[in-house]
């Protein structure tokens, strides 16, 4: 020891830390703790691979029927029927076709064991830049495993299962019999095809083996949706994707730019599809149903079909059975005319009865969902109700109906609309009868002085989603709707203003049980209730006598109102109950012009329906909101009705609008009758008026 009591040769190795202990024995126990660790983590992962390969994959599970019930739990269709199916040994599928698989589905294929770490932390770091799953990290031998061994399930438990499972089949099956298998089991390219060698046949009528390449990158990229890239959905996005995987083969060496580019320009001969037959009830509405719970509600193509799902639809099946008889009895032996019509309770929003053509099997394009024809006249209800809630005008407001030109758009150009036939009053006419007799004049000046931006304003409230614009035509229907659209809409009307989102499924519950959806509709008051009423009143006109719809009124016999319209190519009836919303299309496919009698069938389906679907509910009046009210008016003057008045009638006003003046043209009012007319309205008034109609 020296003379600072250190001991010699201890500079350095004998430092102590604050502890008092030497800082080379603290790392040493560090370094062999994390050796201990990794030594027990590898000596665990011999363990469990040992164990994993050991273990019996489980039993490949059977695809189940799913089912689809209406509102009162009767079945509409069981699916997974006639499944197409066909084992091909890899040796016959093209190295083209399972190069653009590993192309598209998962390059790293042969370099992972079952789960793709890489590929997950590379989606990871996409997902949290893009902000939201724009991108996936699933193996093909994850999607064997899932399709052969468990459900759909979005569940963290299911993941995990997914994850052991691929490893286990990496461990006990090679590389190309886990290709074979995946192309064979495991995809599914709609139209009840699975695998490879029914996908060639279907899409293009040849054995597999036969494929180009520019076929193979067409069959390839089905499976990530067949929705959305199969040929006969969607051709436009089929060929993107094709493309994008042509274009990622040439970047991964599978095949030459040249070679791309070449089978890029390749036209594809697509076999067209085979006809369906009618085989179950309501065939568009489970068609419409099918594509909303899996483009908006994110169920599986495969689930839906196979997975043993249950999905508890709005359909009444006793509704629906009287919209196809009212449909197949005004068409039968009508050529190529076409008919669609959609019903909905405004009470709830729920679609109870869905036509979308007269014959399924042989053509399954829904017309009662598409937005591509004219409204006519019965888009008018929007424009009245939007008039309504203005200053200004009442039932009564009166324009004078003869020939015009209307200018806009500052006066540099002009419109000029013609009533049906030619036909004009050349008088003042009031909103009542311009309703009645469906007179475009009346329409397009009540729209011009209250603004067609507040028309379509309204319109989108009604839940009218199609393009609209701000032009005179606008009034007469212009600009093309779906009939699901108009049936909502007026389902507003019915219920007092208040709007329900339409919906077709009430719930979802996957096979063992669990709720997997629940409607939740959110109601929203978009019309004041007297505003709605008021115009039930008016619309109520049109079955009267000189209505446009007159000749049906005697088949209806409770309270209906409704607007009926007619372009050259298209003709409507849309209508409501207190009960009911119902909107009828006819026309043909190719916007040929219909003629009178044609266009005469559209109201005749209306009413057949209507009576028949509500034959076992009681009439219904229309409920009067509070703040209505009714008096008598001289239809001449539209001031308050005298007794010397000819032709006096009773009239809906919202409280405070109604006039107040009486009518002096026929004589004074008798001193104790100048209060008399003035009523407030009433159910009873209501039902004895209609009763006496």
């Amino acid at each position: 020891m020296n003379k600072n009591g250190a001991h010699p040769g201890r500079e350095s190795g004998g430092r102590r830390s604050k502890s008092g202990r030497p800082r080379k024995s603290w790392l040493r126990r560090i370094v062999t703790f994390l050796l201990s660790c990794g030594l027990i983590g590898v000596a665990g992962l011999i363990v469990l691979t040992l164990y994993l390969r050991t273990q019996a994959l489980p039993v490949g599970t059977f695809s189940q029927p799913s089912q689809m019930y209406d509102i009162h739990g009767d079945l509409i269709a069981s699916f997974q029927s006639g499944q197409n199916r066909e084992f091909v040994p890899l040796r016959d599928i093209p190295q083209y076709l399972i190069e653009a698989t590993l192309a598209i589905e998962d390059k790293r294929f042969y370099d992972h064991v079952g789960v793709d770490l890489r590929g997950i932390a590379r989606a990871a770091v996409v997902n949290v830049q893009q902000g939201s799953r724009v991108q996936g990290a699933s193996t093909l031998t994850q999607q064997l495993a899932r399709n052969l061994y468990l459900t759909q399930d979005r569940t963290w438990s299911r993941k995990i299962k997914e994850a052991v499972y691929a490893v286990q089949l990496e461990m006990q099956l090679s590389k190309d019999q886990i290709m074979e298998k995946y192309l064979n089991e495991a995809t599914y390219y709609g139209n009840s095809a699975y695998g490879v060698q029914a996908a060639a046949k279907l899409f293009f009528g040849k054995d597999v083996s036969e494929l180009t390449l520019a076929e193979s990158a067409m069959i390839a990229g089905v499976p990530k949706g067949p929705r959305y890239y199969s040929p006969y959905f969607d051709m436009d996005n089929a060929l993107a994707r094709q493309q994008l995987i042509l274009t990622e083969m040439a970047n991964q060496g599978y095949i030459t730019q040249q070679e791309a580019d070449a089978a890029k320009r390749e036209k594809l001969d697509i076999r067209p599809p085979e006809k369906k037959s009618l085989v179950v009830q309501a065939p568009y509405f489970r068609d419409y149903v099918r594509q909303v719970a899996i483009t908006q509600l994110g169920i599986e193509e495969r689930e839906f079909d196979e997975g043993g799902i249950r999905i508890y639809t709005t359909l009444d099946l006793s509704m629906q059975q009287a919209a196809e008889d009212a449909v197949a009895a005004q068409l039968e032996g009508a050529g190529e005319l076409q008919a669609s019509l959609v019903a909905i309770d405004p009470r709830n929003g729920y679609v109870k009865a869905m036509v979308g053509g007269k014959d399924y099997g042989d053509n399954q394009f829904n017309r009662a969902i598409s937005d591509s024809r004219q409204p006519g006249s019965a888009f008018k209800a929007f424009v009245y109700l939007t008039a309504l809630q203005q200053p200004g005008f009442t039932a009564v407001t009166k324009f004078k109906s003869e020939p015009t030109v209307f200018p806009y758009d500052g006066g540099r150009k002009t419109y000029t609309p013609s009533n049906f036939g030619g036909k004009y009053p050349n008088d003042y006419i009031d909103m009542r009868e311009a309703i009645a007799k469906s007179d475009n004049i009346f329409a397009v000046q009540t729209m011009l002085q209250v603004g067609a931006d507040k028309v379509i304003e309204t319109a989108r409230k009604m839940g009218v989603t199609s393009r609209l614009e701000p032009l005179p035509s606008l009034a007469l229907g212009t600009y093309p709707v779906s009939p699901l659209e108009m049936a909502g809409a007026f389902g507003i009307i019915a219920n007092q203003g208040v709007r329900i989102d339409t919906s077709v499924i009430t719930r979802i519950e996957s096979a063992t049980g669990k709720l997997l959806y629940e409607a939740k509709p959110v109601k929203s008051k978009v019309v004041e209730p007297e505003y709605a009423y008021t115009l039930t009143s008016l619309m109520k006109s049109v079955f009267d006598t000189g209505g446009t719809a007159s000749r049906v009124a005697s088949l209806i016999k409770r309270p209906v109102a409704g607007k009926t319209g007619t372009t050259n190519t298209d003709a409507w009836m849309v209508g409501f109950t207190p009960e009911l919303s119902a909107a009828v299309w006819v026309g043909y496919d190719r916007d040929r012009v219909i003629d009178s009698a044609e266009s005469y069938k559209a109201a005749p389906i209306f009413a057949s329906f209507i009576e028949r679907a509500l034959e076992a509910v009681p009439p219904k009046l229309f409920p009067v909101p509070e703040q209505v009210t009714s008096v008598y008016i001289d239809p001449a003057t539209g001031k308050l009705a005298t007794d010397k008045c000819p032709g006096a009638r009773i009239e809906t006003f919202v409280k405070g609008t109604e006039p107040t003046e009486y009518c002096s043209e026929h004589g004074a009012a008798p001193a104790d009758q100048k209060e008399a007319p003035k009523k407030s309205g009433s159910w009873w008034n209501d039902l004895k008026r209609w009763w006496n109609d």
